[in-house]
C-alpha cells in the first residue's frame, strides 16, 4: 500500500504531497505512480490530518485536496485507490 497524505501538516511526510497547486498535484501523482512501480497494490489518499491537535478540515477544503489527485492518478493508472476520510461526502465524491 502506498500512502499519500495531501495535507500541509502531514506527520508522515511533512506536507510533501500537499495539493495546493497544479505542480504539487503532478508531483503527488508521480509519487503514486512510483509507488505502483515499486510494488504497491493500492494507493491510499488522505486529505485531513489525524495527528493529535490537528484542526478539522472543512468539506470543501478536503475535496479540493483529494479530488484533483484522484482524477490525475486515474488518468494514468487503474491501480485501486482508497480514500482516508471520516466524511461520507468525501468518500462518495472519491468514487
Amino acid at each position: 500500500m502506498g500512502i499519500l497524505n495531501v495535507t500541509p501538516d502531514s506527520f508522515s511526510d511533512g506536507g510533501k504531497y500537499s495539493s495546493d497547486n497544479q505542480t504539487r498535484v503532478e508531483k503527488t501523482v508521480q509519487a503514486a505512480l512510483q509507488m505502483e512501480r515499486d510494488g504497491a497494490g493500492i494507493i491510499d489518499i488522505g486529505g485531513e490530518s489525524t495527528r493529535p491537535g490537528a484542526e478539522d478540515v472543512a468539506l470543501e477544503e478536503e475535496l479540493r485536496r483529494v479530488l484533483p489527485v484522484i482524477r490525475r492518478i486515474r488518468e494514468e493508472s487503474d491501480i485501486p485507490i482508497s480514500i482516508d476520510t471520516r466524511n461520507s461526502k468525501v468518500a462518495k465524491a472519491a468514487i
